[in-house]
C-alpha cells in the first residue's frame, strides 16, 4: 500500500523541519519527505492543503478499561477513540483486573490490541504484586512480555523499604520505574486542600502529599541510581523539586495532565464530579507553574490521564464519584490551546505529544525507539494530519471513547485531526 500526503505543512520536533511538503509513505515505513521520487505510484493521495502533517501523538497514561471494566471501556472503543485523536502510541498503567502482573496477562493484552490494527499498545507491569505493595514482582518476564516499565499505578507504596528494593532492582537492569508522587495517609482526599475545599466541606490533599513523596523518591534514586518517571506533577512546589532534581543529575522526567494544564480547583463550582479527579484540580499559581514547567522543558511530556468512567459512577455525590475523564480525543486539541495562550511556538508544542513522550519511553519502544515520535525517512509511517485552523465544541456524547464524562465539554477548541495513520495504515479518516 503506498500513500501520499500532498500539501500540507510537515512539522517534525525533533530535527526541525517545518515547512509545506509531500510525504510518501511505503507499507508500513516513510518512504520520502519533500522530495518525493517521479515514479512513485500511490494507491491513496490524502489532501493535506491548509493542515499540519506530524509525527503521531504519543500518550503516557491511558486507561483502556480492559481487562476487568468492560462496562466503563472497551478496547475497541477506546483504541477508536485514541486514533480519532491523533493518538498513535499508548501506554497503559497496570491496574486492570486483573493486575498486569503476569506475563500472560500482557501478552493477551498486547495480542488484543493488535488484532485491532488501530493504535499501538505498550503496557506497564505492575511493580508489586497485585499493586498490593509487598512482593515485587518478575520484572524480567514482564519486560520480556511487553512491559516498558513497571508501575503502582494510583496504588501509593506505603512501605519505603519495598519501593527502595524495586528500584534497586529496577537500576540493574536499566528499567524505568513510574511513580505518581502521593504520600499514602495525606493523599485521601477528594479535593485540593485550599479555602474553596474548605468551604465546600470537601476533604483536601494537601501539595504535601506530593512534595514529601517526591523528596523520598528523589533520594532514593540518589542511593540506588535508578531512572523514574513521575506521573501527573500537579503542583508548583512539586515543578519545583523536579527542576532542581534535573539540575542536580538525577535520571527523572515527569508529565502533567491536560486537566490540571487548563482547569483549577475553582472549576469544581457546585461540586461538578466531571471535575473529580486524580491528582485534584489545584490553585491558579500551580496551574501556571506546570504550564511554565512544561514550557521551559522541566516537564517533559502532556498526557491525556484518559480515564473512561461509566454514568453511574459520576452520578454520585462528588466526594463518592469515580474519579477520571475522557481525554484521549482531547490531546492534540488542548496542547494548541495550550500553546496558544502561553504564547509557545506550535513545534514545541508538538513536541510535548510527540517526540518528548516517546522518549520517556526510550529503548523500551523496541524498533519504534528510533522514530517514534518524529516523522523520519525509513521510519515507521505514523502520522497525523490535522487543520489547526479548525474549531470544535467538545459534545461528550459525540466522542467515541466509551466514557462521555470530561471537564472539558461545551468548550471550544482548536485543531481537528483529519487522519492518522499507524505503520502506514489509515486507522482514521475524518
Amino acid at each position: 500500500m503506498k500513500i501520499l500526503i500532498q500539501g500540507g505543512r510537515v512539522i517534525d520536533p525533533v530535527s526541525g523541519f517545518d515547512e509545506k511538503a509531500d510525504v510518501a509513505i511505503a507499507g508500513s515505513a516513510i518512504a520520502a519527505i519533500k522530495n518525493i521520487a517521479s515514479d512513485f505510484s500511490p494507491d491513496t493521495v490524502i489532501d493535506a492543503r491548509g493542515c499540519i502533517v506530524m509525527p503521531g501523538l504519543v500518550d503516557l497514561s491511558v486507561r483502556l478499561r480492559e481487562p476487568g471494566h468492560e462496562h466503563e471501556g472497551m478496547l475497541a472503543s477506546e483504541m477508536a477513540a485514541a486514533t480519532a485523536g491523533g493518538v498513535t502510541s499508548v501506554v497503559c498503567p497496570p491496574d486492570t483486573e486483573p493486575v498486569l502482573d503476569e506475563a500472560g496477562l500482557v501478552e493477551m493484552l498486547r495480542y488484543r490490541a493488535e488484532r485491532l490494527n488501530l493504535a499501538r499498545v505498550f503496557p506497564l507491569g505492575a511493580l508489586t504484586r497485585n499493586l498490593e505493595g509487598e512482593v515485587l514482582t518478575e520484572m524480567l518476564q514482564l519486560t520480556q512480555a511487553g512491559c516498558v516499565g513497571f508501575s503502582q499505578a494510583e496504588v501509593p507504596l506505603a512501605n519505603t523499604q519495598v519501593l527502595q528494593r524495586a528500584l534497586q532492582y529496577a537500576s540493574t537492569f536499566g528499567y524505568t520505574v513510574w511513580l505518581r508522587p502521593q504520600e499514602m495517609h495525606l493523599g485521601k482526599g477528594v479535593a485540593a486542600s485550599g479555602a474553596l475545599a474548605t468551604r465546600l466541606g470537601l476533604s483536601g490533599v494537601p501539595v504535601a502529599a506530593e512534595t514529601i513523596a517526591l523528596h523520598t523518591i528523589f533520594e532514593l534514586m540518589r542511593s540506588t541510581g535508578a531512572r523514574v518517571h513521575l506521573c501527573r506533577i500537579s503542583s508548583a512546589a512539586g515543578v519545583a523539586l523536579v527542576r532542581q532534581a534535573k539540575a542536580d543529575g538525577l535520571p527523572v522526567s515527569c508529565d502533567v495532565s491536560i486537566n490540571s494544564l487548563h482547569l483549577t480547583d475553582v472549576d469544581i463550582g457546585y461540586f461538578d464530579s466531571r471535575m473529580r479527579l486524580n491528582p485534584p484540580l489545584r490553585q491558579q499559581r500551580d496551574r501556571d507553574a506546570l504550564r511554565a514547567g512544561l514550557a521551559d522543558g522541566t516537564i517533559d511530556a502532556l498526557v491525556s490521564d484518559h480515564t473512561p468512567v461509566d454514568e453511574d459512577a459520576k452520578a454520585l455525590p462528588f466526594a463518592e464519584s469515580e474519579p477520571g475523564a475522557t481525554g484521549l480525543e482531547l490531546l492534540l486539541s488542548l496542547a494548541c490551546k495550550w500553546a496558544q495562550d502561553s504564547g509557545v511556538a506550535l513545534p514545541r508544542a508538538l513536541a510535548t505529544v510527540t517526540s518528548q513522550p516517546a522518549s520517556v519511553v526510550g529503548s523500551a519502544l523496541g524498533p519504534l525507539a528510533v522514530s517514534a515520535g518524529r516523522l523520519l525517512v525509513g521510519g515507521a509511517a505514523d502520522v497525523c494530519v490535522f487543520d489547526p485552523d479548525a474549531a470544535w465544541v467538545v459534545e461528550p456524547s459525540a466522542l467515541r471513547s466509551q466514557g462521555h464524562h470530561t471537564p472539558f465539554g461545551g468548550y471550544e477548541l482548536p485543531g481537528r485531526v483529519r487522519a492518522t495513520l499507524v505503520g502506514g495504515h489509515l486507522a482514521y479518516a475524518a
